[in-house]
């Protein structure tokens, strides 16, 4: 009951302090980005941030490009007792700046819940998570996953409201702990099937479960008075079962519209977005995604209903792009790990309520996704790109030991990565008025020889956006998918690259080569517009969108996660999923490298 050992283990005062510390940078740096504080410059790199002229920090950082900072957690000092004290609580922070930010004291309440629960989750990364750069390397791609620390903005990125300790332990990613999915049976007249051409339940059902195991639960339902052929079998997660279902679903289950059948055969390692699952027996079967009702970087980790069902007609338009594209096709050789199946089941009651909250309706489906291993070649090896960013315990950068392992250098091995990641996502973009969410979790790196090669996309159906604009490859889109991908303006549309991967992820891999010395951020940067001008000198009759999704332009706006939660939204359970906040403008880096000066 008290867990006791794992608290021995994973919780000590040393390591509770440094992980407060590194937090606390993080915030400091995150909350300067998104203006919520505003610290002076006192000094060379010494900052002062006065708080309502009675509190007072002091740190060392460094300014980067995009408005950015880094700071050194080591230096956080306070100022306490008539002397600077060094900074040790993450949440005091919060408790100082509340005021002065406008920020509620629920919504503070609650985040002080969730940075509690990160740094509680940090701790264990600290205590448990040793490997080397060099040993990561090695890893595959699903054990990699749960080596990352999170979201690299987001500062509350573990809170996983919902979660007990002892769920923590069993079904966080970085526990590493397998899981066998549990399944159930849920009658036809409740749930609907939806799959990509070419598969249909019969044929999911067979690669998914054993013949046995099958059977097993065929006779299962007989003894229940239940024909198996009225059903569609689904696997769900044990906490979703526990915490959701059986309170939700009681009609049902009483009525044997929905039946417990017992657990597949397969192990599983749950991924960074806590809800997708990586089969480990059989790395080839599909990647499975479900709804779990835990509130989790800014939203409920849900299946919403409407995305559910369409997932697979989505996967057929954007795969169906690609299969008619030359350029996709063969010369970028794009992966695109389809979702070809799902299920979706309402809740009754809640799909009758006008205005539910969000959270009510997504919570029992599923989703089927291709497994990345179905498309590597050999001597390919799949990275999440989120690792890019990883430093191990020692401080050494994961990419670094990619690139000594590779034999090229920074520059030339950054210059490969634009290479391999830019063009299909341009392509889309620009060709046809289509945009993934290509951040960190959503992109996977396919290596070879330790050096970018391919390039892979997941998840279509929560982050595909179209363009409002009148283009002819959109018009065969019929009105039920456009209802559910959301059309965007052309900043709009643009911003999903400029801050779902500029932002989101490539400014912390040039901050973390930076503070190495392995690359100098301006060379960063101006590798990356190269290899934006590469693509549009080979599609020249694409200028008029080259200049509609302007990614040189000085400034754009300033989208906020962090505002989002601290001061907009808050906790709110409303009838949308919150999006991030628009405050102000960003200076961009890219600006520096427009056409006059790409040479320079």
């Amino acid at each position: 009951m008290f867990f006791l050992k794992e608290l021995k283990q994973n919780l000590n005062h040393e390591n509770w302090v440094q992980a407060n510390q590194k937090l606390l940078a993080k915030m400091i740096a995150e909350f300067m980005y998104e203006d919520m504080i505003y610290p002076e410059q006192a000094e060379a790199n010494t900052y002062l941030l006065t708080i309502g002229g009675r509190v007072q920090y002091r740190f060392q950082a460094e300014s980067r490009l995009f408005n950015s900072y880094s700071v050194d957690y080591q230096t956080i000092e306070k100022y306490g007792h008539n002397s600077w004290e060094p900074a040790e609580s993450a949440v005091q922070l919060i408790l100082d700046i509340q005021e002065t930010i406008g920020m509620s004291a629920e919504t503070a309440g609650h985040l002080i819940k969730e940075l509690n629960a990160t740094l509680l989750a940090d701790v264990n990364l600290m205590a448990n998570h040793t490997k080397s750069a060099d040993e990561l390397t090695e890893l595959g791609y699903e054990e990699l996953e749960g080596e990352m620390a999170g979201h690299p903005w987001i500062t509350y990125n573990k809170g996983r409201i919902g979660f007990g300790y002892d769920d923590y332990l069993k079904f966080a990613p970085e526990s590493q702990q397998m899981v066998q999915l549990s399944w159930i049976a849920v009658k036809k007249e409740k749930a609907s099937f939806q799959s990509v051409a070419g598969t249909n339940y019969e044929y999911l059902l067979r690669s998914e479960l054993d013949q046995e195991t099958l059977h097993a639960f065929q006779e299962r339902l007989e003894a229940e008075g239940c024909d198996h052929r009225q059903y569609y079998f689904m696997p769900v997660h044990e906490w979703q079962w526990k915490n959701v279902i059986i309170q939700n679903f009681g009609p049902e289950l009483a009525a044997k519209i929905i039946v417990p059948l017992g657990d597949g055969p397969d192990h599983y390692l749950p991924q960074q977005s806590i809800r997708t699952f990586v089969n480990t027996s059989k790395k080839t079967k599909h990647h499975v995604k479900l709804p779990m009702s835990i509130l989790n970087t800014l939203v409920y980790r849900g299946l919403p209903a409407e995305r559910t069902v369409i997932a697979p007609r989505i996967t057929e338009f954007i795969k169906g792009i690609a299969d008619q594209d030359r350029f996709l096709r063969e010369v970028c050789r794009v992966i695109l790990p389809g979702e070809n199946a799902s299920i979706n089941v309402d809740q009754s009651h809640f799909s009758e309520l006008k205005g539910a909250p969000y959270q009510y309706l997504e919570m029992l489906g599923v989703i089927w996704r291709e497994s990345i291993h179905t498309y590597t070649e050999e001597g390919e090896r799949p990275i999440t790109l989120a690792a890019l960013a990883h430093a191990d315990a020692s401080g050494k950068p994961f990419v670094q030991s990619l690139m000594e392992k590779s034999g090229l250098s920074p520059e030339k091995w950054i210059s490969q990565l634009f290479h391999v990641v830019m063009p299909p996502l341009l392509h889309y973009l620009y060709q046809y008025g289509t945009v993934f969410s290509p951040h960190g979790q959503n992109t996977i790196l396919v290596l070879k020889d330790y050096k970018p090669h391919r390039l892979a996309i997941k998840d279509f159906v929560d982050d595909v956006n179209i363009s409002d604009q009148p283009f002819a490859e959109l018009e065969s889109l019929g009105h039920e998918l456009k209802a559910v991908l959301r059309s965007e303006p052309p900043e709009g549309l643009t911003q999903f690259i400029f801050t779902g991967l500029f932002i989101c992820h490539l400014r912390y891999l040039s901050d973390l080569l930076m503070k190495n010395g392995l690359l100098k951020e301006t060379v960063f940067w101006r590798l990356l517009a190269e290899e934006i001008y590469a693509y549009q000198d080979k599609f020249p009759h694409l200028q008029e969108r080259f200049e509609l999704f302007d990614f040189f332009q000085p400034k754009l706006t300033k989208l906020c996660l962090n505002r989002n939660r601290m001061v907009d939204y808050g906790y709110g359970d409303g009838e949308d999923r919150p999006h991030a906040s628009e405050f102000g403008k960003v200076s961009n880096a890219l600006h520096l490298f427009a056409r006059e000066g790409i040479s320079s």
